[in-house]
């Protein structure tokens, strides 16, 4: 994901031109918009309708509906915290609380100063090591409240410049 990279109504079109002839293009477009830009802006809502010839209705009811896609810009890091079964049953529900907790976000929501975005995801198919999160593209198991905070700590200490 490159979430750092400007979007513009060309680079929305370019990437739906490229999809709109598939099969079910909606979630591949979606998917593909959201893996560029890090998120589906609301101006990509009526350029997908128009190309699928499908309403602005239908379009925003299918990224509402799945819980990966997001419509505002992600923090510097996004962190998921797995709510599967396995992963509940040995920790996961006092980890999200403890989560929501130390970031002062529920889920869907990101960081006031921008760093983590706090998302659910439903299995991380490390379920033998739960709890589970997935930091970015890295899956970390058997998480406790402690190593999340010391993981948290370092995603959200940067370097300092010192002019001299």
């Amino acid at each position: 994901m490159n979430q750092s990279q400007e979007w513009a109504p060309q680079a929305i079109q370019a990437e739906v031109d490229a999809l709109k002839d598939k099969p079910g293009a909606l979630l591949p477009i979606l998917h593909a918009l959201q893996d560029r830009i890090g998120f589906i802006p609301e101006a990509a809502v009526p350029i997908i309708a128009d190309a699928l010839h499908q309403t602005r209705a239908e379009v925003h009811g299918v990224i509402s509906f799945y819980h990966h896609f997001r419509t505002t810009p992600p923090g510097r890091h996004v962190v998921q915290i797995c709510r599967a079964e396995a992963c509940q049953s040995v920790g996961a529900r006092q980890l999200e609380v403890h989560a929501k907790a130390r970031l002062g976000v529920d889920y869907h929501q990101t960081t006031a100063d921008r760093e983590i975005t706090l998302e659910a995801v439903y299995c991380l198919g490390n379920c033998a090591c739960g709890p589970s999160i997935r930091v970015d593209n890295s899956i970390r198991g058997r998480v406790t409240p402690e190593a999340f905070d010391e993981l948290m700590d370092e995603l959200q200490t940067r370097p300092l410049e010192v002019m001299g």
